[in-house]
């Protein structure tokens, strides 16, 4: 049995030793933050040996600050892990990560560390953890079990693997920082506030296996004053340490935490969980693919009446799997048919994308695109399982029972691999296609009396408000004004309420009294004012979770867009993340908005100070993802050059190259009045 206390004394005597000897210079890149703790307690950016040692004396010795020193210290001088390790890991992998942290997809974070004497036991934790919606971390012997078993790790399955090492879990402390300055406007040196926020606002537990070195016994055990629950799955005993046999670990950890997710298992031959929706599978991984270009493929979801539907009923008209060649492209429908008092034929569009989120669930299928776009994969590990193009309809009607229980009472899905009946359907479901944009395409913020709001990042920036419009979606792009109305009738006391817009106070700035009143109540007092269409005064409030930044160039009398998937600097040279950095939190940041990527096609971007006519730059992927629409917006402007007229980082990289791009083609911002 270890006593933890002894072990505690020692580790923090050999942390004293590890900081006085060293050495060298060490930083972490993809960061706003340097070394994140350090910054986190005392507001001082930590680069080298020295400073590394004034911090730690300022914190009166803090194992938080030996423990990230020393690891860092450590990768500067041999390099970064080895696959499958992730080591540190970027703000903007965090900031993708911040959406699922506060929409309920991810209930939790746990940190699985230390040597498994079963393997069994540590792949069966993993799968709970993923099963219960956890995000997980492992460092130390636990991944190579788990890779041994076959079990995939890596962000995109939710489970993490920080480091070779148990020390390495300093990059889950660095996590837990770095989301109380971004999301939670913490301030960098503000220690007290960082500890409270942690225990208050995030819900973590360890699940520690045995084989800790004195130091790592030391950290972990100080993860406690971060309101982390240590659950000891081994000869672990000290106070605050709870123990649990493996197959009670994860309840133990998840009760400890007051952490609630109720699971109900769907009854096909893969795991099937939000754990498993970020991942992919190449083509060397894949048995069989439906549409991608490859193959005719569609998607539908309808409301029927309740005579209609048999609840839970699968039909496959076609072949199935076992009849098709591996490696083939097969045609594919996908049609759903819901019913239900409360069902509406509106929510028909909003429902139809959870296809996409339901398949992914998966661990061994695939889908991206929507509506006759499809693309849908099975694995090879997923086949030789037994999975069956069938079992996807199991899939999708059990989930869309269990997330939609108020309005869907029953539910019936059907699949097609028939060419000719695809083919027919396809047709059909096109016709529905064009009805559905009819009636949403051109709504306008005029044409309703009532916005929704969205308050789900408030765990995590408690003043942050989003309003969402019939033109203006929520800033991360994920909840549509539709999709709000829906959600709110779906939980009427949820994130998504409805706010009144009142009286006009300024149409074109799109600054509403009952907005007002709104954003002043659900802030806390915080913000008084949200002007929805400028950039200039009072914009709305960011997060961190948005999928663009807009801000000012004063040089060039024009705005850019920079979005999360970019990885190089802006002309202004800031890259997305240190601009995010700035911005987030829950700010209200005249010149700076975070913005959906749909909202730069809105005649409600900006408007109020001049609109898309002062768009001068984007990065060439975001371009190129938009250019269809970008192109179709600007005609209907009376733009129909302004395309090509638009910078990227191909044509300019600095200030400089960007006016002097500008002034070629003769830019509209360079003669519009000035911005400042």
């Amino acid at each position: 049995m270890v006593e933890v206390a002894n072990a505690r004394t020692k580790g923090l005597a050999l942390f004293r030793k590890d900081m006085e000897s060293l050495e060298g210079e060490f930083s972490y890149g993809e960061t706003a933050y340097h070394l994140p703790v350090c910054y986190a307690l005392t507001g001082k950016r930590v680069s080298n040996a020295d400073s590394a040692r004034e911090v730690y004396r300022e914190t009166g010795e803090s194992v938080f600050v030996a423990g990230e020193c020393t690891v860092a210290a450590s990768v500067a001088a041999k390099g970064g892990f080895p696959p499958p390790f992730t080591g540190f890991i970027g703000d903007a992998v965090i900031r993708k990560l911040g959406y699922s942290l506060v929409d309920g997809s991810i209930a939790g974070l746990a940190l699985v560390t230390g040597t498994p004497a079963v393997p069994d036991h540590v792949v069966a934790i993993c799968r709970e953890l993923q099963e219960k919606l956890m995000l997980t971390f492992l460092s130390g012997d636990v991944v190579p079990a788990l890779v041994d078993a076959g079990v995939k790790v890596g962000v995109e399955f939710r489970l993490v693997p920080l480091g070779p090492g148990p020390i390495h879990a300093v990059h889950l402390t660095d996590l837990l920082a770095r989301v109380a300055m971004m999301f939670g406007g913490v301030a960098p040196g503000d220690a007290d506030r960082l500890v409270r926020y942690a225990n208050d606002r995030t819900k973590v537990f360890a699940a520690v296996f045995p084989g800790l070195s004195d130091r790592e016994v030391a950290y972990i055990d100080a993860l406690r004053s971060l309101g982390v629950s240590l659950v000891a799955v081994g000869d672990y005993e000290g106070d605050g340490w709870v123990p649990a046999e493996p197959s009670r670990a994860v309840a133990t950890g998840m009760a400890e935490r007051g952490i609630s997710v109720a699971v109900t298992a769907i009854p096909i031959p893969m795991h099937c969980s939000p754990a498993f929706e970020g991942k992919s599978i190449r083509k060397e991984e894949m048995y069989v693919e439906f549409g991608g270009g490859r193959s005719p493929a569609f998607e539908l979801l309808v409301m029927r009446d309740e005579g209609q539907v048999v609840d839970g009923k699968v039909t496959l008209i076609g072949p199935d799997v076992d009849q098709l060649q591996e490696g083939s492209a097969v045609p594919l429908g996908i049609i759903v048919e819901v019913a239900g008092k409360q069902m509406r034929k509106e929510y028909e569009p909003v429902l139809e994308r959870r296809i996409h989120n339901f398949i992914n669930y998966g661990e061994g299928s695939w889908h991206v695109a929507q509506r006759d776009l499809i693309w849908v994969r099975l694995s090879k590990e997923a086949v030789k399982n037994g999975v069956k193009i069938r079992d996807l309809g199991v899939l999708l009607a059990a989930k869309f029972r269990m997330d939609f229980p108020t309005i869907i009472d029953a539910v019936q899905v059907t699949l097609i691999t028939d060419r000719e009946r695809v083919l027919a359907g396809k047709q059909k479901a096109e016709l529905v296609y064009a009805e559905r944009d009819s009636r949403i395409a051109g709504m306008k913020d005029s044409d309703v009396d009532t916005f929704y709001s969205c308050t789900l990042c408030q765990t995590f920036a408690p003043n942050h408000v989003c309003i969402i419009t019939p033109e203006r979606p929520a800033l991360c792009g994920a909840i549509s004004w539709l999709d709000g109305k829906v959600a709110h009738e779906i939980s009427p006391a949820g994130a998504n309420q409805p706010v009144p817009k009142g009286s006009a106070i300024d149409d074109l700035r799109g600054e509403f009294e009952g907005v007002n009143s709104f954003v002043r109540k659900a802030s806390h007092g915080e913000v008084a004012r949200c002007c929805l269409y400028s950039i200039m005064e009072s914009p709305m409030t960011c997060c961190g979770c948005f999928e663009c930044i807009a801000l000012v160039v004063p040089e060039a009398n024009g705005v850019l867009v920079v979005n999360r998937e970019y990885q190089g600097e802006t002309p202004v040279g800031m890259t997305f993340s240190t601009l995010a950095g700035t911005i987030g939190g829950g700010a209200q940041t005249p010149g700076f908005i975070g913005i959906s990527k749909n909202f730069i096609l809105s005649e409600r971007f900006i408007q109020a100070d001049g609109g898309i006519s002062r768009l001068v730059w984007l990065p060439s992927l975001l371009k190129e993802e938009l250019r269809d629409r970008l192109r179709e917006a600007l005609a209907a402007r009376g733009l129909p050059d302004l395309y090509e007229k638009i910078a990227d980082e191909t044509r300019a990289t600095t200030l400089e190259e960007l006016v002097a791009f500008l002034a070629s083609v003769d830019h509209p911002a360079l003669t519009m009045p000035p911005l400042l």
